[in-house]
């Protein structure tokens, strides 16, 4: 489970697909690598993927390392990684955290493409286009997880919706690296998810 407060950005150093597996190995300053063990889970762009094996750096930097399997590939951005591509990164909750954003999975539900970004003077306005399947499950004033960020939607439209991002959200994450035409991880809201589905399943019985 997390929170959707990314913690930092973490570099890629190898993104090598063998067999229909990434093989990703991320660089993180080593106080983002404090107690972690073979096993563990944390968000990367908010997929949940599991510690396949870690070492420090003579720098000061943990390599982290990952597989990831062609199922997450073809629901999440991560295939389209490169070396040098920098990505959002969360190390699971534990007991004591605080709860900054919502709770996230980690569980990936779809990708949508940038349509627009505009900026003006602090504050950046992004347009995304989604899936009209999963529209219903993004609200005015709700939270989406977008590349594992906790973001409240500004707007909604027969495209999808609209984020305003504030000038600490485009620092910390790495949503501002990028562009029209990209296409971010999103993870709906689990309640509203659960919430809609229940009505409409209830109904559906009902009306039969």
């Amino acid at each position: 489970m997390f929170t959707g407060i990314v913690q930092t950005q973490a570099v890629v150093v190898d993104a090598n697909n063998q067999g229909g597996v990434l093989r990703l190995a991320l660089k993180v300053d080593q106080q983002y690598a404090e107690y972690l063990n073979i096993g563990a889970s944390i968000a990367i762009n908010g997929c949940c993927l599991t510690v396949v094996k870690f070492a420090s750096t003579t720098e000061g930097d943990c390599v982290i390392n990952f597989d990831v399997i062609d199922e997450t590939l073809k629901l999440t951005n991560l295939g389209m990684l490169v070396v040098n591509d920098t990505v959002n990164f969360e190390r699971s909750v534990t007991f004591g955290t605080e709860l900054g954003g919502h709770i996230v999975s980690g569980h990936i539900h779809c990708m949508a493409e940038i349509l627009s970004i505009n900026h003006h003077q602090d504050n950046c306005k992004m347009q995304l286009a989604l899936a009209k399947e999963w529209q219903k499950y993004v609200l005015y004033k709700g939270f989406v997880s977008v590349n594992g960020a906790s973001l409240t939607v500004g707007e909604v439209d027969e495209q999808g919706f609209w984020l305003h991002l504030i000038p600490e959200t485009l620092s910390i994450t790495n949503l501002d690296n990028y562009r029209e035409g990209d296409k971010l991880n999103i993870e709906v809201d689990q309640q509203t998810y659960t919430i809609i589905n229940t009505v409409e399943n209830y109904l559906s019985q009902q009306a039969k």
